[in-house]
């Protein structure tokens, strides 16, 4: 009898801790708290340490980063030797410009997904690229999809089936959080666009951001590790004057290939 008690117990205790500690959501509530989530963050500036592609070689250092919604993006890699910029990049909501002080050159064009491929080599819509720093990532258009509890992590698993594809979701709700770990999207062909995971969660300005990001990109065999640095040197919702998404190369600069 007292066998069966212990058994009974053990079992009663795995099981709660196996279950979600908050009421179920619906695929419609994690839906909803993501536009919500993206709704709220509007800009945001970092002074970061990057593992990223410069042209064709692997480069970490410092790059200081600022974005808007709209299509604004800037940055600047700073050189480890000193404070001058080995490359920037401005998206000013319709073109852009590249220059490469090591190599230079420049490059100009329309602002989109290239755009950042031109700096990182991943290509990401520049308000995307926004919001996927800031941990609330883009969403398929007209999300349908499902939800299921992973107890092994304690995350929310979402898959959302959508018109650019199926975007897959580890979100960490627990103490009334809404920390999106994991996001990855796979096209319509069947292949991955894009995925990136977020550690670290921190409180900047009011709202819970990721410390630390990879961003992948298998299609161009691409990733790009992040530390968004410490609080202190990070804000959100600020703002950001148009001249800062501005960049004006030397002149006399040919074409980067």
């Amino acid at each position: 009898m007292r066998l069966g008690l212990v058994l009974f117990l053990v079992a009663c205790s795995g099981g709660a801790k196996s279950s979600r500690p908050y009421p179920e959501p619906s695929v419609d509530d994690v839906v909803a708290r993501l536009a919500k989530a993206r709704t709220e963050l509007t800009s945001f500036r970092a002074d970061s340490t990057m593992d990223y592609w410069l042209g064709g070689q692997r480069a970490k250092g410092e790059v200081l980063v600022m974005g808007a919604v709209g299509a604004k993006v800037r940055f600047a890699a700073l050189s480890p030797a000193g404070g001058s910029s080995m490359a920037e990049m401005a998206c000013d909501g319709q073109s852009f410009v590249y220059v490469d002080y090591q190599n230079n050159c420049s490059i100009t064009g329309p602002c989109n997904e290239r755009s950042i491929a031109q700096f990182f080599h991943i290509e990401l819509a520049p308000d995307d690229f926004l919001h996927l720093a800031v941990g609330t990532p883009p969403m398929v258009a007209n999300p349908k999809g499902t939800l299921t509890w992973d107890a092994n992590r304690g995350v929310e698993h979402v898959e959302l089936a959508g018109t650019e594809g199926i975007e897959k979701l580890a979100i960490d709700m627990k103490d009334g959080h809404f920390d999106v770990l994991d996001a990855e999207l796979v096209g319509t062909d069947g292949k991955t666009k894009w995925s990136v995971t977020n550690t670290d969660f921190t409180d900047v300005g009011g709202k819970r951001v990721p410390n630390k990001s990879q961003f992948k990109s298998p299609t161009n065999k691409q990733d790009l590790l992040v530390d968004w640095g410490d609080a202190a040197n990070r804000s959100v919702n600020v703002a950001l004057e148009a001249d800062k998404f501005k960049l004006e190369p030397p002149a006399g600069l040919r074409s980067c290939q």
